[in-house]
C-alpha cells in the first residue's frame, strides 16, 4: 500500500494504517471522514504531508505519526482540526520547529517531540509553556500539557536557557515524559544533564569602544581598540568607512570578565591611514557598530642653527615623500593644496612665511638626481656632507663648499626615513654647519644639503640615526680617567711592595756597614707616558738597580724585546 485507501466508510471514527509503504498523504485524502476522531499512521514510510491533509476533520482529537521519515510538518494544517488535543511526532527526522508553530499548539494536552533531531526550540514555544508553570489562568480555563522532549541532540548554549529553567522544579499543569534531558553539543558538555548546567541568558552585542578619536604621529604605530559583551560572545570585525582595505593586523582576545576585545594595529601610519574605522560586533541576536577616528599628525620639532638667529625653516605642504637613499628618489612632489608653513626664527628675524615646494625630478641613466635647472658645477657645489655629532634629539651636520661665494645660501632638507614630508632649514650665507634639534629618539633620518633653490643630489644626502652618544672630548676624558684609575689600583700596591722591600734591604745593609747613605737613597721608577704614535710606553731615565728590581727582565732584555715591529708593546713587569 503506497497511498491511503479511498473506500473508507464515511462514519469511521478511528483509522489506523500501520507499517505500510505509504510515503505521502494527498490533499483532502480524509475529507469524507467528517466523524473521524483518531488518525493513527505509525511506522510507515511517510516523508511528506500535504497542508490540506486535515481538511474536513473538525472532530479529530488525536493525530499519531511516530516512526516515520518526516523532516518537516505542515503546522498550518492544524487549523482544520480545532478539537485536536494529542500530537505524536516521536521518532521522526524533525530538526527544527518554526516560531509560528506556537500559535497552532496552544490547545494541545499531549505533545511528543522525542527521538528527533532537535537541537533547540523557538523562544515563542517555550514562553507559551512557561505560562502553564505560573498557574495563572482565566476563570474556567485549566490547561494542562504532557511534553516529550527526550532523546534529541540538544545544543546547550544560551538559547537553551529558558528550556533548562522550565524543567527546573515541579508544576501541577506541566509534566514531562522524561525530565532527565542531556546535552549533545558542544563536546565539552556532551552527556551533561540539564540539571547540572549553568547557562547564561542570551544577550545582544553591546559595544564598549576604547576612545572615539585617536591621534598618531606620522610614521608611528596606531592601536585601535574595541570591546563588546554579549551572549554568545560576539564576532568582532573591522572595516574602513571609505571602503579602503585595512593596512594592519587584527588581534582578538577575551578578558576574564567575558568581554571580547579586538585590536587593530596600524604600523608606520601615513596620511592615507587617516579616517574613520568601524568596529562591528555580531551574534545571532543582531549586530552593533561604533566608529573610531584616526588622525595622523606631523611630529612637533624645533630647530637650532649654528650662526645668528636669522635662520628659519619651513615645513612642506605634505606633498613631498622621502624615500630610500641609494639609487632611489630622495623626495617626490605630489600636487596637493599646501598648508601654511610654520616659521621658527630668532628674535631678530623678520616676520615672514615661506612655503617649501619640492620640484619634480627624476633619476637619469647614471643614477644621479637632476632638476633640469642648474648646471653641473652649481649642482655639485655642496659635497662631503657628514654627521659630526648626534644625540637622542639633535644632530650636527657639516659640509664643504669651496666654490661657494659669501652670498650663497644653503638649504638643509631632513625627514624621518620613509616619511611623506620633509622639513627645510635655510642656512645663512657663509655657514657650512647646522645643528637640528627636536628630533625623535632612536629614529632613522635622511638629510640633504644643497644650494638654496636647487634640488639635492643623492651624494649630497646622508642617513643617520638618533642614538645617545658622548662627544669626542668627553669620551677621551672618560677613557683617561678609567686608565689612570686602573693603573693606580693595580700598579701602586705592587710598586710600594717592591719599593719597601728594596728600601728595607738597603737599610739593613747600610745599618750593618754604618752607612750614612741611607738618608739620601732614591729610587727611580718607570713612569707611564705616551709615544708619538699615541701608544702607551714605559719611559726609562736610568738603568739603576731599582729599575731592575721593577722588571723580571734585565734592562738589556727590556730594550731588546720591548720594541716589536717599530711599536712598543703595552706590557709592564714588576
Amino acid at each position: 500500500m503506497t497511498l491511503p485507501p479511498a473506500s473508507i466508510p464515511p462514519d469511521t471514527s478511528r483509522l489506523r494504517l500501520e507499517r505500510t509503504a505509504i510515503r505521502r498523504v494527498p490533499g483532502e485524502a480524509f475529507r469524507p471522514l467528517g466523524r473521524l476522531e483518531q488518525l493513527w499512521l505509525p511506522y510507515n514510510a511517510l516523508s511528506e504531508l500535504n497542508a490540506l491533509m486535515l481538511r474536513g476533520l473538525r472532530r479529530l482529537r488525536e493525530l499519531r505519526l511516530p516512526g516515520n521519515r518526516l523532516a518537516a510538518f505542515p503546522w498550518a494544517a492544524l487549523r482544520d482540526a480545532p478539537q485536536l488535543r494529542l500530537l505524536d511526532l516521536q521518532a521522526n527526522r524533525l530538526s527544527a520547529v518554526p516560531p509560528e508553530a506556537a500559535r497552532f499548539l496552544e490547545n494541545l494536552t499531549f505533545l511528543d517531540f522525542s527521538s528527533n533531531q532537535l537541537m533547540r526550540l523557538p523562544q515563542e514555544l517555550i514562553v507559551s509553556w512557561a505560562h502553564l508553570k505560573t498557574g495563572i489562568f482565566p476563570p474556567g480555563h485549566h490547561p494542562r500539557l504532557v511534553l516529550g522532549l527526550q532523546d534529541n541532540p540538544w545544543a546547550c548554549d544560551c538559547r537553551l536557557y529558558d528550556l533548562v529553567h522550565l524543567l527546573d522544579g515541579w508544576a501541577p499543569n506541566l509534566a514531562f515524559i522524561e525530565t532527565e534531558l542531556r546535552c549533545a553539543s558542544p563536546r565539552s558538555l556532551a552527556g551533561v544533564a540539564f540539571s547540572q548546567l549553568e547557562l547564561r541568558k542570551c544577550q545582544g552585542p553591546e559595544l564598549h569602544p576604547g576612545v572615539a578619536s585617536i591621534r598618531s604621529l606620522l610614521g608611528g604605530t596606531a592601536l585601535l581598540r574595541c570591546g563588546a559583551t554579549g551572549v554568545p560572545g560576539p564576532e568582532m570585525s573591522w572595516r574602513r568607512a571609505n571602503g579602503r582595505p585595512l593596512n594592519g593586523t587584527v588581534h582578538q582576545e577575551v578578558s576574564s570578565d567575558g568581554t571580547s576585545w579586538t585590536l587593530l594595529g596600524l604600523p608606520a601610519v601615513s596620511h592615507l591611514d587617516s579616517g574613520d574605522y568601524i568596529c562591528q560586533a555580531k551574534n545571532f541576536l543582531g549586530a552593533s557598530e561604533t566608529v573610531i577616528s584616526l588622525i595622523v599628525t606631523e611630529p612637533l620639532t624645533s630647530t637650532e642653527h649654528s650662526g645668528s638667529p636669522g635662520e628659519l625653516w619651513a615645513r612642506t605642504g605634505g606633498g613631498g615623500e622621502a624615500a630610500a637613499y641609494n639609487n632611489k628618489l630622495v623626495a617626490r612632489h605630489v600636487p596637493q593644496i599646501p598648508k601654511p608653513a610654520v616659521l621658527a626664527t630668532g628674535p631678530s628675524a623678520p616676520s615672514t612665511k615661506e612655503e617649501l615646494t619640492l620640484e619634480p625630478f627624476q633619476m637619469d641613466a647614471l643614477g644621479e638626481l637632476s632638476d633640469g635647472r642648474a648646471g653641473p658645477s652649481e649642482a655639485r657645489m655642496v659635497r662631503s656632507v657628514k654627521v659630526v655629532g648626534d644625540t637622542y634629539h639633535s644632530v650636527s651636520l657639516v659640509w664643504k663648499a669651496p666654490q661657494a661665494k659669501n652670498t650663497t645660501a644653503f638649504s638643509v632638507l631632513y625627514a624621518v626615513f620613509g616619511q611623506h614630508s620633509m622639513r627645510r632649514v635655510i642656512v645663512q650665507p657663509g655657514k657650512t654647519r647646522v645643528t637640528i634639534t627636536g628630533l625623535l629618539p632612536k629614529t632613522k633620518y635622511v638629510a640633504c644639503v644643497c644650494v638654496q633653490g636647487l634640488v639635492p643630489r643623492k651624494e649630497q644626502c646622508v642617513i643617520f640615526s638618533t642614538n645617545e652618544v658622548v662627544d669626542a672630548e668627553n669620551t677621551q676624558q672618560l677613557i683617561n680617567v678609567v686608565v689612570i684609575s686602573v693603573a693606580i689600583v693595580i700598579a701602586l700596591p705592587l710598586t710600594l711592595l717592591v719599593c719597601c722591600g728594596a728600601l728595607q734591604k738597603r737599610c739593613r745593609k747600610c745599618f750593618n756597614r754604618d752607612c750614612t747613605e741611607a738618608t739620601v737613597t732614591y729610587v727611580n721608577l718607570e713612569r707611564l707616558g705616551h709615544s708619538e704614535d699615541r701608544l702607551e710606553e714605559l719611559s726609562r731615565h736610568s738603568v739603576s738597580e731599582a729599575d731592575r728590581l721593577l722588571s723580571a727582565r734585565s734592562s738589556v732584555d727590556f730594550q731588546a724585546f720591548g720594541v716589536k715591529g717599530g711599536r712598543r708593546i703595552n706590557e709592564y713587569f714588576c
